[in-house]
Protein backbone atom coordinates (compact mmCIF):
# COMPACT_ATOMS: atom_id res chain seq x y z
CA UNK A 1 0.00 0.00 0.00
CA UNK A 2 1.49 3.49 -0.77
CA UNK A 3 2.45 5.18 2.27
CA UNK A 4 0.31 8.82 3.20
CA UNK A 5 2.60 11.88 3.49
CA UNK A 6 1.20 11.88 6.90
CA UNK A 7 3.73 9.12 7.80
CA UNK A 8 6.57 10.90 6.48
CA UNK A 9 6.88 12.78 9.95
CA UNK A 10 9.74 14.95 9.62
CA UNK A 11 10.35 15.34 6.08
CA UNK A 12 6.72 16.71 4.60
CA UNK A 13 4.35 19.40 5.15
CA UNK A 14 0.75 19.06 4.54
CA UNK A 15 -0.54 22.75 5.51
CA UNK A 16 -4.35 21.77 4.13
CA UNK A 17 -6.40 18.27 4.08
CA UNK A 18 -7.33 17.05 0.88
CA UNK A 19 -9.05 13.82 0.01
CA UNK A 20 -9.39 13.27 -3.88
CA UNK A 21 -6.91 16.18 -5.30
CA UNK A 22 -6.35 15.30 -9.06
CA UNK A 23 -2.37 15.61 -8.65
CA UNK A 24 -0.17 16.17 -5.67
CA UNK A 25 2.23 19.11 -6.05
CA UNK A 26 5.90 18.56 -3.95
CA UNK A 27 7.38 22.35 -3.33
CA UNK A 28 11.09 22.52 -2.33
CA UNK A 29 12.08 25.59 -0.42
CA UNK A 30 15.40 28.46 -1.22
CA UNK A 31 18.43 28.39 0.64
CA UNK A 32 17.59 29.21 4.30
CA UNK A 33 13.75 28.72 3.69
CA UNK A 34 11.10 26.31 5.28
CA UNK A 35 8.12 24.71 4.29
CA UNK A 36 6.04 27.30 5.40
CA UNK A 37 7.44 29.55 2.54
CA UNK A 38 4.61 27.55 0.45
CA UNK A 39 1.24 27.94 2.57
CA UNK A 40 0.16 30.86 0.48
CA UNK A 41 0.60 28.36 -2.46
CA UNK A 42 -1.32 25.62 -0.72
CA UNK A 43 -3.94 27.80 0.39
CA UNK A 44 -4.46 28.96 -3.22
CA UNK A 45 -4.32 25.24 -5.08
CA UNK A 46 -6.21 23.27 -2.68
CA UNK A 47 -8.04 20.94 -3.20
CA UNK A 48 -7.44 20.48 -6.83
CA UNK A 49 -4.23 19.79 -6.16
CA UNK A 50 -2.31 18.55 -2.60
CA UNK A 51 0.06 20.96 -1.90
CA UNK A 52 2.99 19.38 -0.19
CA UNK A 53 6.46 20.96 1.19
CA UNK A 54 9.64 19.32 2.29
CA UNK A 55 11.12 20.67 5.45
CA UNK A 56 14.61 20.93 5.43
CA UNK A 57 16.50 20.22 9.04
CA UNK A 58 18.05 23.20 11.26
CA UNK A 59 14.78 25.40 10.88
CA UNK A 60 11.58 25.45 12.85
CA UNK A 61 10.71 22.87 13.97
CA UNK A 62 13.69 20.93 12.98
CA UNK A 63 15.68 23.41 14.13
CA UNK A 64 17.67 21.10 16.79
CA UNK A 65 18.75 18.89 13.66
CA UNK A 66 22.51 18.69 12.33
CA UNK A 67 21.71 20.97 8.91
CA UNK A 68 22.39 18.77 5.83
CA UNK A 69 25.23 20.95 4.16
CA UNK A 70 25.71 18.47 0.76
CA UNK A 71 23.11 19.23 -1.78
CA UNK A 72 23.32 15.49 -3.09
CA UNK A 73 23.10 13.83 0.53
CA UNK A 74 19.84 16.40 1.12
CA UNK A 75 18.40 14.97 -2.34
CA UNK A 76 18.87 11.89 -1.44
CA UNK A 77 17.07 12.04 1.79
CA UNK A 78 13.98 14.06 0.35
CA UNK A 79 14.12 11.44 -2.52
CA UNK A 80 13.49 8.10 0.30
CA UNK A 81 10.83 10.61 1.46
CA UNK A 82 8.64 10.94 -1.32
CA UNK A 83 9.13 7.90 -3.81
CA UNK A 84 6.41 5.93 -2.11
CA UNK A 85 3.85 8.72 -2.54
CA UNK A 86 2.43 6.72 -5.77
CA UNK A 87 -1.14 7.29 -5.51
CA UNK A 88 -1.72 10.39 -8.10
CA UNK A 89 0.64 11.72 -10.55
CA UNK A 90 3.25 13.85 -9.26
CA UNK A 91 5.07 17.38 -9.93
CA UNK A 92 7.82 18.65 -8.70
CA UNK A 93 8.41 23.01 -7.80
CA UNK A 94 11.22 23.80 -6.30
CA UNK A 95 12.50 27.86 -6.32
CA UNK A 96 16.01 28.63 -6.32
CA UNK A 97 18.53 26.02 -4.59
CA UNK A 98 14.70 24.29 -4.06
CA UNK A 99 15.00 24.10 -8.03
CA UNK A 100 18.43 22.24 -8.22
CA UNK A 101 17.28 19.90 -5.57
CA UNK A 102 13.86 19.08 -7.24
CA UNK A 103 15.92 18.50 -10.57
CA UNK A 104 18.19 15.82 -8.41
CA UNK A 105 15.36 14.71 -6.99
CA UNK A 106 13.38 13.88 -10.61
CA UNK A 107 16.20 11.84 -11.52
CA UNK A 108 16.29 10.22 -8.69
CA UNK A 109 12.94 9.03 -9.18
CA UNK A 110 14.32 8.26 -12.72
CA UNK A 111 17.72 5.96 -11.72
CA UNK A 112 14.90 4.10 -9.75
CA UNK A 113 12.42 3.43 -12.20
CA UNK A 114 9.64 5.18 -10.68
CA UNK A 115 7.32 7.30 -12.96
CA UNK A 116 9.02 10.24 -13.96
CA UNK A 117 7.11 13.78 -12.57
CA UNK A 118 4.29 14.93 -14.57
CA UNK A 119 6.15 18.12 -14.63
CA UNK A 120 9.54 20.06 -12.89
CA UNK A 121 8.84 23.40 -12.21
CA UNK A 122 11.91 25.38 -11.82
CA UNK A 123 11.95 29.18 -10.29
CA UNK A 124 14.60 31.37 -9.66
CA UNK A 125 17.14 29.27 -10.41
CA UNK A 126 19.78 29.02 -13.68
CA UNK A 127 20.25 25.95 -15.08
CA UNK A 128 22.46 23.29 -13.42
CA UNK A 129 24.86 23.47 -16.03
CA UNK A 130 25.31 27.29 -16.03
CA UNK A 131 27.93 27.95 -13.12
CA UNK A 132 29.03 30.60 -11.50
CA UNK A 133 32.11 31.24 -8.78
CA UNK A 134 29.89 31.96 -5.98
CA UNK A 135 31.45 31.68 -2.46
CA UNK A 136 29.23 33.42 -0.15
CA UNK A 137 28.94 30.70 2.30
CA UNK A 138 33.10 31.37 2.88
CA UNK A 139 32.22 35.07 3.50
CA UNK A 140 31.26 36.54 7.27
CA UNK A 141 27.80 36.70 8.81
CA UNK A 142 27.18 39.94 7.70
CA UNK A 143 28.29 39.69 4.18
CA UNK A 144 26.07 36.81 3.68
CA UNK A 145 23.04 38.89 5.67
CA UNK A 146 23.85 41.61 2.88
CA UNK A 147 23.04 39.01 0.19
CA UNK A 148 20.18 37.67 1.65
CA UNK A 149 18.56 41.36 2.36
CA UNK A 150 19.82 42.65 -1.52
CA UNK A 151 17.94 39.48 -3.08
CA UNK A 152 14.54 40.65 -0.90
CA UNK A 153 13.97 37.22 0.63
CA UNK A 154 10.68 36.57 2.49
CA UNK A 155 12.22 37.08 6.10
CA UNK A 156 15.03 39.76 5.39
CA UNK A 157 13.69 42.37 7.80
CA UNK A 158 13.60 40.15 10.64
CA UNK A 159 17.28 39.31 10.51
CA UNK A 160 17.85 42.77 12.14
CA UNK A 161 16.71 41.10 15.16
CA UNK A 162 19.88 39.46 17.03
CA UNK A 163 17.62 36.87 18.20
CA UNK A 164 16.53 35.89 14.77
CA UNK A 165 19.60 35.85 12.78
CA UNK A 166 21.40 33.45 15.64
CA UNK A 167 18.51 31.11 15.04
CA UNK A 168 18.61 31.56 10.78
CA UNK A 169 22.36 31.83 10.11
CA UNK A 170 23.36 28.24 10.82
CA UNK A 171 20.78 26.72 8.57
CA UNK A 172 21.34 29.64 5.87
CA UNK A 173 25.31 29.25 5.59
CA UNK A 174 24.70 25.26 5.15
CA UNK A 175 22.32 25.54 2.63
CA UNK A 176 24.48 28.37 1.48
CA UNK A 177 27.29 25.95 1.74
CA UNK A 178 25.21 22.97 -0.20
CA UNK A 179 23.97 24.83 -3.24
CA UNK A 180 27.45 27.09 -4.42
CA UNK A 181 30.20 23.49 -3.79
CA UNK A 182 26.85 21.59 -6.11
CA UNK A 183 28.18 20.41 -9.59
CA UNK A 184 25.55 18.63 -11.79
CA UNK A 185 26.60 15.11 -13.43
CA UNK A 186 27.51 16.12 -17.24
CA UNK A 187 25.02 14.56 -20.03
CA UNK A 188 22.09 13.67 -17.16
CA UNK A 189 18.97 14.77 -18.74
CA UNK A 190 14.97 14.15 -17.51
CA UNK A 191 12.29 12.92 -19.74
CA UNK A 192 9.47 15.41 -18.08
CA UNK A 193 8.68 18.63 -19.44
CA UNK A 194 9.96 21.46 -17.62
CA UNK A 195 8.50 24.94 -16.95
CA UNK A 196 11.03 27.46 -15.98
CA UNK A 197 10.18 30.24 -14.01
CA UNK A 198 12.25 33.59 -13.42
CA UNK A 199 11.75 37.66 -12.43
CA UNK A 200 13.09 40.09 -14.82
CA UNK A 201 15.27 41.45 -12.77
CA UNK A 202 16.60 38.77 -10.65
CA UNK A 203 20.36 39.32 -9.78
CA UNK A 204 21.04 35.84 -9.89
CA UNK A 205 19.85 34.75 -12.87
CA UNK A 206 19.85 35.86 -16.97
CA UNK A 207 17.53 34.66 -18.75
CA UNK A 208 20.10 32.98 -21.07
CA UNK A 209 20.82 31.33 -18.13
CA UNK A 210 17.14 30.55 -17.69
CA UNK A 211 16.62 28.91 -20.84
CA UNK A 212 19.84 27.00 -20.45
CA UNK A 213 17.41 24.18 -18.56
CA UNK A 214 16.26 22.80 -21.90
CA UNK A 215 19.73 21.36 -21.57
CA UNK A 216 18.54 19.12 -18.79
CA UNK A 217 15.69 17.02 -20.22
CA UNK A 218 14.26 15.03 -22.90
CA UNK A 219 10.94 16.89 -22.75
CA UNK A 220 9.27 20.18 -23.44
CA UNK A 221 10.76 23.00 -21.74
CA UNK A 222 8.78 26.51 -21.95
CA UNK A 223 10.13 29.77 -20.06
CA UNK A 224 7.70 32.20 -18.33
CA UNK A 225 9.09 35.81 -17.12
CA UNK A 226 7.74 37.18 -14.68
CA UNK A 227 8.07 40.87 -13.26
CA UNK A 228 10.44 41.41 -9.87
CA UNK A 229 13.53 40.06 -8.65
CA UNK A 230 14.94 36.89 -7.28
CA UNK A 231 11.46 36.71 -4.87
CA UNK A 232 9.46 37.48 -7.53
CA UNK A 233 6.90 34.67 -6.30
CA UNK A 234 5.83 36.86 -3.28
CA UNK A 235 4.22 39.30 -5.21
CA UNK A 236 2.70 36.80 -8.66
CA UNK A 237 0.99 34.53 -6.17
CA UNK A 238 -2.32 35.13 -8.30
CA UNK A 239 -0.21 34.73 -11.65
CA UNK A 240 1.81 31.84 -10.70
CA UNK A 241 -1.15 29.47 -9.26
CA UNK A 242 -2.70 30.32 -12.51
CA UNK A 243 -0.23 29.09 -14.57
CA UNK A 244 0.16 25.60 -11.92
CA UNK A 245 -3.37 25.46 -12.43
CA UNK A 246 -3.26 25.32 -16.27
CA UNK A 247 0.04 23.11 -16.70
CA UNK A 248 -1.04 20.52 -13.95
CA UNK A 249 -3.22 17.15 -15.09
CA UNK A 250 -6.15 16.92 -14.31
CA UNK A 251 -8.65 13.83 -14.26
CA UNK A 252 -11.18 13.22 -16.49
CA UNK A 253 -14.68 13.46 -14.55
CA UNK A 254 -15.57 10.63 -12.56
CA UNK A 255 -12.20 8.86 -13.57
CA UNK A 256 -10.45 6.92 -10.60
CA UNK A 257 -6.78 7.12 -9.30
CA UNK A 258 -4.21 5.09 -10.54
CA UNK A 259 -1.73 3.83 -8.19
CA UNK A 260 1.66 4.65 -9.58
CA UNK A 261 4.48 1.59 -9.79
Amino acid sequence: MPRTPEQFGTWVRRFRPVTDADVRLVCLPHAGGSASFYFPLSKSLTPAVDVLAVQYPGRQDRRHEPNIDSLPELADRIFEAIRHLDDRPLALFGHSMGAVLAYEVALRLQDAGLPAPVRLFVSGRRAPSRDRDERLHLGSDEHLLAEVRKLGGPHAALLAEPDVRDMIMPALRGDYRAVESYRCAPGRRLECPVTVLTGDSDPRVSVDEATAWEEHTNGPTELEVFPGGHFFLLDQNARLTRLLANRLPRRPVGAPHEARV
